[in-house]
């Protein structure tokens, strides 16, 4: 883009210098995609890779209206993966005040099941509250918290 002084029609065209624009969209890319990667990580510890956005098809210099579409895809990505932590935050700890609740009082909570997952724990395992001596302890009021062993075996096909 060439820029034209229109009070001194005598004046050269000059082209502006777009380094220092470039450089500031550069740093603010690298930050989101830093802070992205340490949402997605700090939420899902299991995963070992952060989201990846879309690829291109290989390296290329940016123009500045691209730099600012990447810039806003990422801070656009960002705020939902820190919606996602902060659902995910809360159903976490709404399972373990529920899990307390559980061990406290299993008799209030028959037949409740709580996933590890929702705990943010690994693994197929869930907490339920079952009858102590089957029949005979939910007659008699007999209600205890379990923790399965883990994922069911697979069936024969």
């Amino acid at each position: 883009m060439v820029v034209v002084d229109l009070t001194n029609p005598f004046a050269p065209a000059v082209a502006p210098d777009e380094t220092a624009a470039r450089r500031t969209l550069r740093a603010q890319i690298a930050r989101l995609e830093r802070d992205l990667g340490d949402t997605t990580l700090a939420a899902f510890p299991h995963l070992r890779t952060p989201a990846a956005g879309p690829r291109s098809a290989g390296p290329r210099l940016l123009s500045l209206g691209e730099l600012e579409e990447v810039r806003d895809d990422l801070a656009e990505r960002l705020h939902t993966a820190r919606v996602v932590v902060a659902e995910r935050a809360e159903l976490e700890s709404r399972s373990r005040a529920l899990l307390e609740e559980m061990l406290r009082e299993p008799h209030r909570h028959k037949t409740t099941r709580l996933p590890l997952s929702d705990l943010g724990q690994p693994g197929c395992g869930a907490y339920s509250v079952h009858p102590r001596l089957g029949i005979i302890g939910m007659l008699m009021g007999w209600w205890h918290v379990k923790l399965s062993s883990g994922c069911p075996r697979p069936t024969p096909a």
